[in-house]
């Protein structure tokens, strides 16, 4: 006799997103084959079986000035997945980090008597700190990536489980540059650069160019330098080959990938990389970094009024201070970049200590994520 189904609704909106909850349906249907998931995710979520309603590149912007841009169509997005979720009620509903689109949407599907387990504490320790009551009213369970932050959901009366980070779970101890730069086929002895400008198409737009101009700096003092850029789709593709035709660049030593940012990485003496869960891989894959971003001006300002933290990257969020430079807006040109990199490089008592701050984190933030994440969710489901 074949099992009845059981529905889950799910969310994420961007490739980090898709990520986590790739790794925690793959642990749920290990424990419950019957279970099925529908709502709103990207290729990883889509090979575990999932039905998309819509694509999650509608919901990738960021930054206040570009979410009011789309405004209508998002909350035309969340307005259709409530009607839908509310005349097909599924066993739970998992947000997966999106918290602006996904809070409304949880708060309306918890009123009505749907569980809601929210996967990625929203940075409340960081900015917009008020929004824990929202959270409160929202949210059945908080699942948390980061060991600072399920006192805060105590406090407060929110069921939490610290569930640590997937990618500390995925990540080597050692990463292998030697043998990924054999594979990449790229001589031991180059100086190698992994440039990430994002996975978002906005971001990629604001940062191609100066990451090109960057790297033609660079060069100038390193003749020998190669760069890697993993770009995430088509579209941001398209994007950085423009900014390369626009900055008269084609003749660059410059790698596009698509998609492979971990190998980029791991072959990588140095990285320059948006701010963003790509600093989390880069520290879990004993890398040196510099840490960089522009948002539109009118966004930067709200942002910086809000924050409670001098520092944006993960990597020094987690260690709770600057262990890599971070060049944010008006300081991110590329003299300064490319300055920060090559100092960095050329640095080696720096980058020893970098390693051994960012082992410490790996092993912190090891927990058996998937595995602990998907124990949280299965107390939400129907007895089997």
């Amino acid at each position: 006799m074949s099992q009845q189904k059981i529905v889950i609704g799910i969310v994420a909106g961007e490739a980090s997103g898709d990520l986590l909850a790739s790794h925690l349906m793959t642990a749920l249907k290990l424990a419950r084959p019957e279970v099925e998931f529908v709502g709103i995710g990207g290729p990883r979520m889509q090979s575990v079986g999932m039905q998309v309603l819509f694509p999650m590149e509608k919901l990738a912007v960021f930054g206040y000035v570009e979410v009011l841009r789309h405004y209508r169509e998002i909350t035309g997005i969340r307005s259709k997945l409530r009607r839908y979720f509310l005349a097909n009620r599924p066993a739970l509903f998992i947000a997966v980090d999106a918290p602006d689109f996904n809070l409304d949407l949880e708060f309306a599907l918890k009123r009505h008597g749907i569980p809601t387990v929210h996967y990625v504490s929203p940075s409340i320790w960081a900015w917009r700190g008020e929004r824990i009551n929202k959270i409160k009213r929202a949210v059945t369970h908080m699942l948390a990536l980061f060991p600072h932050e399920p006192e805060i959901y105590r406090k407060a009366g929110v069921p939490v489980d610290y569930v640590g980070h997937p990618l500390a779970d995925m990540l080597p101890d050692r990463p292998n540059r030697n043998a990924m730069r054999e594979t990449m086929r790229i001589p031991l002895q180059a100086k190698v650069f992994a440039f990430l400008p994002g996975s978002r198409q906005g971001e990629v737009k604001s940062l191609a160019a100066l990451y090109i101009e960057t790297a033609k700096l660079i060069l100038q003092q390193l003749p020998d330098a190669r760069f890697l850029v993993p770009l995430v789709s088509r579209e941001t593709r398209v994007y950085f080959e423009q900014a390369l035709y626009d900055c008269d660049a084609q003749e660059l030593p410059i790698s596009l990938l698509f998609g492979h940012a971990q190998d980029a990485m791991t072959a990588a003496d140095m990285v320059l990389v948006a701010s963003g869960t790509a600093t989390l891989e880069c520290a879990l894959l004993k890398r040196p970094m510099v840490i960089t971003y522009r948002l539109n001006p009118m966004t930067w300002r709200m942002m910086k009024r809000k924050s409670y933290l001098p520092y944006f990257g993960l990597p020094n969020i987690l260690c709770g201070r600057f262990v890599v430079p971070e060049l944010m807006q008006e300081d991110a040109t590329p003299e300064n970049l490319s300055q920060a990199l090559l100092n960095l490089l050329n640095d080696k008592d720096a980058i020893a200590q970098l390693e051994h701050t960012f082992t410490e984190l790996h092993q912190t933030l090891r927990q058996n994520t998937a595995q602990k994440a998907a124990a949280a969710v299965l107390q939400y489901l129907p007895a089997a």
